[in-house]
């Protein structure tokens, strides 16, 4: 790149901050927008500029949001007494596009993970706790990834809403439908057998 302009330079760099973007793609889309497509670029430019000045963190759920208290924790018609723990706001958006759930959420923005230096303070667990302390939570629903990080997350947060009296319940993992058991992972399908339901 030494041979680019510093302004070439510098939009190559910007691009590689997003995920799974690297030198090269970076570099491609680079030259996609300022050779065939500048009024796509200044449209990203300007929805980019507007996006970073007006989106900001709910107050009570910590979802992305133009307002201070989300659509979602605003609208009365759902369930007041249900709360489903996330790591991510898109985890957010496939619970609400793959499923029928109508209670509240709480975005987690990661998972716990010492060696990281990520604690509870950095994932907003005061304020999650301010939450079950203020009562009318019958169920937490705990829908955190079924990763190390995520299990250790899963487990942490149980144990405060177990001390609450909360009633807590964690999404079911295991086989995929339609999966067969001799390609699911020895992990998957051990964790699957664990926690198997009667029928």
């Amino acid at each position: 790149m030494a041979s680019l302009d510093p302004s070439i330079k510098q939009l190559i760099e910007a691009l590689r901050c997003l995920p799974g973007v690297g030198p090269k793609s970076a570099q491609r889309m680079t030259f996609h927008l300022l050779e065939r497509n500048r009024d796509g670029g200044q449209r990203l430019a300007e929805a980019l500029t507007q996006a970073l000045e007006n989106v900001h963190h709910c107050d009570r759920c910590r979802i992305l949001s133009e307002q201070s208290i989300c659509h979602r924790c605003s609208d009365a018609s759902r369930s007041q007494d249900q709360l489903c723990i996330v790591e991510m706001p898109s985890d957010v958006l496939a619970i609400e596009q793959a499923t029928h759930y109508k209670g509240l959420y709480f975005v987690l923005s990661g998972h716990l993970s010492p060696l990281d230096g990520i604690g509870p303070d950095d994932l907003g667990i005061p304020q999650l706790i301010d939450l079950f302390d203020q009562g009318g939570l019958k169920e937490v629903i705990l829908a955190t990834n079924p990763t190390v990080e995520g299990e250790a997350t899963a487990h942490y947060l149980s144990q405060l809403a177990h001390d609450r009296k909360i009633h807590v319940t964690r999404l079911a993992h295991g086989i995929p439908l339609g999966g067969e058991l001799e390609y699911v992972d020895s992990g998957t399908l051990s964790h699957a057998f664990a926690g198997r339901e009667s029928l």
